[in-house]
């Protein structure tokens, strides 16, 4: 019998992933927004005020998550670290400054990799994978993932299952996110630097989950919920949070599993889809050039 990615009489599975970038989602567009005291402090509510709420979401629901740290914020604030691992959940790695890898060189890629692997490292915390900042992985990001021997990505968005991603280092898992379960879309807001325009209701918000979960319960997906604390750790959206995590629940048939325990079970399902990278090659002078 094939291993199975999802455990017997569950139709879907959740992975609940926290994206503390704190500063780093607004230094990477540019480091000029370190003088802006309002900026900075908005973001600074995602470790300061966030986390510590969504932890204690998560302890009194029983549910596992995957916090994915740069490693700028893991350095600079090593007792949160410690926090998320006391409290039983998973920490990744997610980049060092958040600075996009399709901005880098492959060598500047490789650089920012090993040295937030180096933080992890020194504050003694095992990382199992790997996001890309703002998800902008480049065609060798999954040959660094493997290369460094961790066991997954989650930046790749072909799929709404796990599949697997053959490299010239071997083999990960990647575990797809997707835009619309990301609160980004749904509350980013910031007048420096401009993103986001529009703070949605966060019932409307559940509502949109909810029935993203109804339908990957039907077609036994993956629902990645990518979150940010400065974002959701506001108090209306935390509840919302909340209300997501027991509607899961009420069913019975979803599984609530960290991103490393799926990706466990997942490298063992031979049934998973294997899709190679393949950068499309482009005709000369047949698109815009940058």
């Amino acid at each position: 019998m094939t291993a199975s990615w999802l455990g017997p009489g569950k139709a879907a599975a959740m992975a609940l992933t926290f994206d503390v970038d704190a500063e780093t989602g607004v230094l990477s567009m540019g480091e000029k927004y370190s003088r802006h005291a309002m900026t900075m402090t908005h973001q600074a509510f995602g470790p300061d005020v966030g986390v510590p709420r969504i932890l204690g979401i998560l302890r009194e629901l029983g549910v596992p998550a995957t916090f994915f740290f740069p490693g700028w914020v893991a350095e600079r604030r090593p007792n949160l670290v410690a926090q998320v691992v006391e409290a039983g959940h998973e920490v990744a790695h997610h980049s060092y400054s958040h600075v996009p890898a399709t901005s880098m060189t492959f060598a500047e890629e490789r650089n920012d990799f090993e040295r937030a692997l180096e933080v992890f490292r020194k504050q003694d915390v095992p990382v199992y994978g790997h996001r890309a900042g703002l998800w902008e992985a480049s065609w060798q990001t999954a040959s660094l993932v493997a290369e460094y021997g961790l066991a997954y990505d989650s930046s790749m968005m072909n799929d709404d299952r796990p599949y697997h991603v053959p490299t010239d280092k071997g083999g990960v898992v990647e575990l797809p996110p997707h835009w619309s379960l990301d609160d980004w879309e749904q509350y980013a807001f910031l007048p420096a630097p401009q993103i986001g325009s529009i703070m949605e209701d966060p019932q409307k918000v559940l509502s949109m989950w909810k029935y993203e979960l109804d339908a990957m319960r039907r077609y036994n997906s993956l629902f990645m919920l990518t979150n940010h604390p400065f974002l959701t750790g506001r108090p209306g959206r935390a509840e919302a949070l909340r209300s997501l995590i027991e509607y899961g629940q009420s069913h019975g048939d979803v599984e609530f599993l960290t991103c490393r325990e799926i990706a466990e079970r997942a490298k063992a399902d031979t049934s998973l889809a294997t899709r190679p990278l393949e950068q499309p090659e482009i005709e000369p002078g047949l698109f815009p050039s940058e």
